[in-house]
């Protein structure tokens, strides 16, 4: 069994000489490539987990009352072996998900048992069934080695990793890759996640940072951004189109700050779902204009805990129409799941689309077919994105198109505070978390392409 070692309680400085010196080379913004292939790796590093003998620490308490304080770890792991296809990256900063959030509730399950399903797949995979899981599912950072058959990737490339894990020895998955059978999520589904100082991925994983962004800018868009794309603007999702009304569930948080960017920047006409008048300034800031607050509004769309009230999704369709112009969502942004589901069935219009990923307030949703089937509408289940998906949504934000949403940044100490506030919803846009990155604002290689979309970029800062 690996052995891991508890971090010091509150340390910016990086856990190891290797690291420190690995920390100098990228710092230094000019080491070649062949300088930082011969810098030692570390025997161990620093990293966030959760343990397989406290999966039952929750027992008997609500979703809301469960801590992801008591449950993350920060200490000191062994570095994983390097296989075929995969690098080790070095992590300046990471964020956090809501999958950090249910893998550190451990709900729906506890996330040892995919580990255990990955290791029984291979020799090679068996190294991703230990009694600690390190999470992440993003980073921004830099290459440090590369396996066997690497080609594309060098030690010394500045990278942001998309958390898709393929295994492509199935036909299924050569279509689309999200249809591989062994298809899983990086940090979630597997181990040696990206909140860590050192992350290990498949190199089919990586694209390039984006050079006008921060370390903690660039590594906060990764899962959300491209989720939002696949979902959204993607055939495989909802394949939106200049003129569509797209329906945004909370449009200032981290998945719908995303889904909003793209409706404005496709031409659509985004109708924003938020839950206080800061989030609606944040929207407004965006460029959207037409706002739904449903605290303000005060829209209960369940009447108790078994019985939805369909008097309340005829409100707010009414509001929708109203905000309109008489018009009807063409396309409905689910990612609440059980709260709202039944409201966005509803809310559609005859012959739209509803597509759905997460379900962040329950995944048992209810909704009365009658609105799904008399009126022709559908329903689109969608997960992540595919490589091309990613790269396309990466290249937007590297060409200034697409902003990062990063509202605050917390040290690697602190990321159970950072997944503590994304569980309770205390946060806006996307939470960073500084991995081996010593402090906020380092990494920017193009000043000139930042100072002309500094305002947009720094936008959930100022709110």
């Amino acid at each position: 069994m690996s052995t891991i070692n508890p971090a010091p309680a509150s340390t910016c400085a990086p856990s190891s000489p290797q690291l420190k010196a690995i920390l100098d080379a990228i710092n230094a913004g000019d080491t070649a490539p062949e300088a930082f292939a011969a810098l030692p790796l570390p025997e161990a590093y620093r990293a966030v987990t959760v343990h397989a003998d406290e999966t039952a620490m929750f027992e008997g308490l609500a979703t809301r009352e469960k801590d992801p304080r008591a449950a993350l770890h920060v200490e000191d792991v062994p570095l994983p072996e390097l296989g075929p296809g995969e690098a080790l990256v070095a992590v300046m900063a990471s964020a956090i998900n809501y999958n950090t959030v249910w893998t550190s509730i451990f709900e729906p399950v506890p996330t040892f048992a995919f580990l255990r399903k990955y290791g029984r797949l291979s020799a090679l995979t068996k190294r991703h069934d230990l009694p600690y899981h390190v999470i992440g599912s993003d980073l921004a950072g830099v290459v440090l080695r590369t396996g066997a058959g690497v080609n594309k990737w060098r030690p010394g490339d500045e990278v942001v990793a998309h958390c898709l894990s393929v295994e492509l020895e199935d036909a299924a998955g050569h279509d689309d890759t999200m249809l591989d059978p062994e298809q899983r999520i990086w940090g979630f589904e597997t181990n040696f996640g990206g909140l860590a100082e050192v992350a290990l991925v498949k190199t089919n994983q990586l694209m390039p940072k984006p050079a006008h962004l921060t370390w903690e800018e660039a590594a906060s868009p990764g899962l959300v951004n491209s989720t939002a794309y696949r979902q959204l603007v993607s055939r495989n999702g909802a394949g939106m189109k200049q003129g569509d009304v797209v329906l945004i569930w909370g449009a200032s948080g981290g998945l719908g700050s995303y889904a909003t960017q793209f409706a404005l920047n496709g031409g659509a006409i985004p109708v924003c779902v938020v839950s206080s008048p800061q989030k609606a300034e944040i929207c407004r800031a965006m460029g959207a204009e037409l706002i739904i607050d449903r605290s303000a509004e005060g829209y209960r769309f369940w009447s108790d805990e078994t019985t939805q009230n369909p008097k309340e999704w005829q409100r707010f369709g009414a509001r929708i129409r109203e905000l309109t112009g008489g018009e009807d969502p063409d396309i409905v942004f689910e990612h609440p799941g059980r709260e709202t589901f039944g409201a966005s069935v509803y809310v559609a219009r005859r012959g739209g689309t509803i597509v759905t990923c997460a379900s962040t307030s329950g995944f048992q949703h209810e909704y009365d077919n009658r609105y799904l089937w008399m009126n022709l509408k559908r329903i689109i289940g969608s997960h992540f994105a595919n490589y091309r998906e990613a790269w396309e949504a990466n290249r937007l934000v590297q060409k200034g198109r697409i902003h990062p949403t990063l509202s605050r940044t917390y040290p690697l100490a602190d990321a159970g505070q950072a997944a503590f506030d994304v569980h309770r919803n205390l946060h806006q846009g996307k939470v960073g978390v500084l991995c081996l990155a010593p402090e906020e604002g380092l990494g920017v290689r193009d000043s000139a392409l930042r100072e002309r979309h500094r305002s947009a970029i720094e936008r959930f800062r100022n709110v």
